[in-house]
């Protein structure tokens, strides 16, 4: 192989003469197409690093007349988050469209793992770069995750994570985290009063409704032993169902001077407490900044409200599947998702 001084900008041509190699070669090594020796491999990658080659995956793409495809699956649902992250994926989709990017969207319905297997196989592998799911994990989800991994697409966990699957990032806040924060808040709005915290969980199969659930034990056993945590009211993200639970939840409690909301469906907690007299409004811990959380919280219906970027979600999403798709790197410092904790007085505009 020729040697010479590193060029300020080398190009496919700087690669090829180094490596004394067709520029056909190295477009095939580039990008990963079958049919080079692996000696021929191994020379042109040799080039690449004597000159300090990198390659502009947009430009390359746009040669190519590539189009990147994203899907992201949702559950269905009437909560506002969901609302939220959609209403980000339509408006990052609009912007995309000059990057040559598409994004669409899938709902399937809520803590249904066969739903969401069903819905993961259905997707046609040759039109699709890679898959954002949000759902439950189990057996079947996972085969569906490998199955994609397989063919070449890349897979994101988002909002709870998939970690016995094969998927290549997990984008959301650290879960567990998030519930020890409920907890120390919890505690210290209640400033020492002894009593039971009522907990509000989506599903006992959600992964993030679980990790959330173990850090807020974890921190309440061991700051605040005083207050009795009773166990998880399952209200299926449905604000009915809450709604209709809750009275006998608190009548059972007996002394409930605190309520963790973990999941969604805050519009039936909300309209439990319009609806009811109740001498001491207890302490209300909620998950995610919509409209309804920002006006509970104004209204002092909410103390307290800990959040996550829908807006980072899903763009983090977008830009890790697509740095897999393309071999390049992510920036983790960028990708990760903060907890946010926001009061009455903090709210943004």
């Amino acid at each position: 192989m020729k040697t010479g001084t590193t060029l300020a900008n080398p190009t496919v041509n700087d690669i090829a003469r180094v490596a004394e190699v067709s520029l056909a070669t190295v477009d095939r090594v580039l990008n990963g197409r079958p049919g080079v020796r692996k000696v021929t491999v191994d020379k042109v990658n040799q080039a690449i690093a004597d000159l300090g080659y990198v390659r502009d995956t947009a430009a390359a793409n746009l040669a190519r007349g590539r189009v990147y495809e994203f899907v992201f699956i949702l559950p269905e649902g009437r909560n506002e988050f969901l609302s939220l992250l959609e209403a980000q994926i339509d408006a990052l989709a609009d912007g995309l469209k000059r990057e040559r990017t598409q994004l669409r969207c899938i709902r399937v319905a809520a803590f249904d793992p066969v739903a969401l297997s069903d819905a993961i196989d259905a997707i046609e592998l040759s039109d699709v770069d890679g898959v954002a799911v949000f759902g439950p994990e189990t057996p079947s989800v996972r085969d569906s995750v490998a199955r994609l991994k397989r063919h070449g697409v890349a897979v994101v966990s988002l909002v709870a994570d998939l970690p016995s699957s094969e998927r290549d990032s997990y984008i959301g806040v650290d879960n567990v985290a998030a519930g020890r924060t409920a907890a120390q808040l919890m505690g210290r709005f209640l400033g020492g009063r002894r009593g039971q915290v009522l907990v509000l969980t989506g599903s006992m199969l959600a992964r993030d409704h679980l990790e959330r659930r173990l850090g807020f034990d974890e921190v309440m056993a061991r700051d605040f032993p005083a207050l009795e945590v009773l166990a998880s009211l399952e209200g299926r993200d449905d604000p009915e169902l809450i709604q209709r639970l809750l009275p006998r939840a608190m009548a059972a409690g007996g002394d409930v001077v605190g309520i963790y909301s973990s999941a969604a469906g805050n519009a039936g907690l909300v309209r439990y407490f319009e609806t009811q007299c109740l001498a001491k409004k207890p302490v209300v811990i909620a998950h995610e900044l919509t409209p309804l959380s920002r006006e509970a919280l104004a209204k002092g219906v909410f103390d307290a409200v800990i959040s996550q970027d829908a807006g980072h979600l899903v763009r983090s999403a977008v830009r890790v599947m697509r740095a897999q798709r393309d071999a390049l790197p992510i920036n983790p410092a960028q990708e990760r998702i903060r907890i946010d904790v926001y009061l009455k007085e903090n709210m943004p505009e």
